[in-house]
């Protein structure tokens, strides 16, 4: 099955990945060349045209040559830079391990990720609903939405710490404190 029409060029760049399996995206600057219909949603699913793309190599592929940029997301060549949709954070964080005095995060487009000073875990509250919705940042700007389960792990490992505010609950990574409730919360 080939690529959707209009990203021959997309999949053709991202082949073109560095030692780290990732292609400099960052050292790229084309012309903007329009947005494409491309839809990342919430749960983290990728459409084209309304349509699922049901292809994981194919999600990991364009997820490789994903940038955020002032203006927006894009998948970017070294000749074009489409404008994508994306509704919340386009990675999620699907799993998590304690690895010595690390966490690392799987995303479910193959990411891994250490969290730390270079990669921070954040908490946001919904305004609407008031449920956390916790992130991790991946790589240059892209970041994971942490998954509920996932979440479910972090507040497991957190312990109690004091700040000026008053005590929070946090988790530790690679030398980093990331909070992950609200001041004044307490372990039960």
């Amino acid at each position: 099955m080939s690529s959707p029409p209009g990203l021959e060029s997309v999949v053709a760049a991202a082949k073109t990945a560095g030692p780290k399996g990732l292609p400099p995206v960052h050292l790229w600057n084309p012309a903007h060349c329009g947005d494409i219909d491309i839809v990342i949603r919430k749960d983290g699913l990728w459409f084209h045209e309304g349509s699922p793309i049901g292809r994981e190599a194919l999600v990991r592929l364009f997820s490789t040559v994903l940038r955020k940029d002032p203006d927006g997301y894009h998948l970017v060549t070294p000749v074009e830079k489409m404008r994508i949709t994306v509704e919340d954070a386009p990675f999620i964080a699907v799993r998590v391990d304690r690895e010595g005095d690390s966490l690392k995060f799987l995303t479910n487009v193959g990411d891994e990720v250490i969290a730390g000073p270079d990669n921070p875990i954040r908490v946001e509250v919904d305004p609407q609903t008031g449920e956390p919705r916790p992130y991790v940042h991946v790589r240059r700007g892209l970041e994971a939405r942490i998954a509920r389960p996932v979440f479910y792990e972090l507040v497991e490992l957190a312990t109690e710490h004091d700040t000026p505010e008053g005590p929070v609950l946090a988790v530790t990574s690679d030398g980093a404190v990331f909070p992950v409730g609200p001041v004044g919360a307490h372990l039960t």
